[in-house]
């Protein structure tokens, strides 16, 4: 429930009054010193749009209109109105939507400091393999207001607030990366979190270890929810902690590569973090772009030439990060596909037909350019007693030439009973041996 708070000119004062009775709106007025009139009238939330068109087309502009939240509302008509509008769905206008998303906003200091510190608890999360650590820090990221402003500024053509938004956007990215990078920093010293064989082998540094396309689309559909919660009368608590649990545990993943001296790991996430923010950038535009394309959407943000200078460059290089992370997709989405296809056709084999495929689990070598050495974990069931030491071998010539990659192929064995003997359950084939990680066997 909302209050509605208007002044009113003497002219436009009975086609204001009269729009409110039309839609049983009930209110009262205030006159003023200058002949004008205050009006204040309590409106469900979802009538809040449709109230205030029909305002502005009986003559009222926008030099002042209060929107406020109303605890509780007693009027003639107000039971009658909330059954009326209860379940349509009307997306905010767009001055209110503009006001809404100012709301989210913060100054650059408290905005960074806090993005530093929920990166810092999200890599101490990561690097303890500890998943309510990590949620933890996604409560207090305050990543929700450039986003937000962002896409409602290209929307309603306000280049002010999509040029701030976007420099936010920037920021909020070094200052993950540089916290997370800190804090891994700061632990690995002190001794504090011991260092382990390679930071790849904690499964939640693992999992963001380079963007896929189920990530993207995480990503997307965190997007399109912001804007359908920004738009409506939906609970706007979660929406921060939607986004952010797309983006700080990838850029806390960044930063502890770059402490650990691990440049697959920094560059796969930061590659994840750059995707995944991309996508919720492009969902949210998306859908708002859908909503209100017949309601008065201002294309001015991409005709206009005056958009400075700074705006320009910095949306040149989040297109051209966009870019990078959008390749970095296809390509890691190309080698698992050849992977599981290799691994499939390779347990077919007659010599393998009592090994079934349990999991593939994939570590990301960074970009093929980079020569990067990727590894495969191969989780199989086998029968009692069993012993398939070729497999590993087997399996890594026949990705590498599948994909023209240095892999490192880890197979783990299960067995479907109670050996007799206890055969080998964990073999590493590699290529080629790399220095950055090592595996246990």
């Amino acid at each position: 429930m909302n209050t509605i708070r208007l002044r009113v000119a003497e002219e436009n004062r009975e086609a204001v009054f009269d729009a409110l009775n039309e839609r049983d709106i009930d209110f009262v007025t205030v006159p003023t010193e200058d002949d004008e009139s205050i009006v204040e009238a309590p409106v469900p939330t979802d009538a809040l749009g449709e109230v205030l068109d029909a305002t502005r087309e009986a003559g009222l502009d926008d030099d002042y209109i209060v929107v406020l939240n109303a605890i509780n509302t007693a009027t003639p008509h107000m039971e009658e109105l909330q059954d009326r509008y209860a379940n349509d769905y009307d997306p905010l206008r767009l001055p209110e939507l503009r006001s809404k998303a100012r709301d989210f906003g913060s100054d650059p200091g408290s905005f960074g400091v806090m993005v530093f510190l929920s990166a810092a608890i999200a890599a101490i999360g990561l690097l303890v393999d500890s998943p309510a650590i990590v949620v933890g820090s996604m409560v207090i990221a305050p990543l929700v207001g450039p986003v937000l402003t962002a896409a409602v500024g290209a929307i309603a053509g306000d280049r002010v607030m999509f040029a701030d938004s976007i420099r936010m956007q920037a920021l909020g990215v070094v200052a993950a990366i540089v916290g997370a990078f800190v804090t891994a920093l700061g632990l690995q010293i002190s001794g504090l979190v011991p260092a382990p064989v390679a930071i790849s082998s904690i499964e939640l540094i693992g999992l963001r270890m380079a963007p896929t396309p189920l990530s993207v689309l995480v990503g997307f559909a965190a997007g399109i929810a912001a804007a359908v919660g920004l738009t409506t009368k939906g609970t706007k608590s979660l929406i921060g902690v939607l986004i952010a649990a797309a983006l700080v545990p990838a850029a806390a993943a960044a930063g502890i590569g770059a402490a650990y001296g691990a440049p697959r790991v920094a560059i796969g996430s930061a590659g994840l973090l750059i995707g995944t923010m991309a996508a919720v950038d492009i969902g949210m535009y998306a859908t708002l772009h859908v909503l209100y394309r017949s309601r008065g959407l201002n294309a001015a943000l991409l005709t206009d030439r005056d958009l400075s200078r700074a705006a320009a460059v910095t949306v040149a290089i989040i297109v051209l990060g966009a870019a990078v992370a959008g390749y970095t997709v296809v390509e890691q989405t190309t080698f698992q596909r050849t992977v599981a296809q290799e691994t499939a056709d390779t347990l077919n084999e007659p010599a393998y037909t009592n090994l079934s495929l349990v999991s593939l689990r994939y570590q990301y070598g960074g970009p093929l350019w980079l020569h990067g050495s990727p590894n495969v974990t191969v989780t199989v069931t086998q029968p009692p007693n069993g012993s398939y030491p070729e497999l590993p071998d087997r399996l890594t010539n026949r990705i590498a030439d599948a994909t023209s990659r240095n892999v490192t192929v880890h197979v783990q064995f299960q067995s479907t009973g109670k050996p007799e003997a206890t055969p080998e359950s964990n073999v590493t084939a590699r290529l080629r041996p790399t220095s950055e990680d090592s595996v246990r066997s």
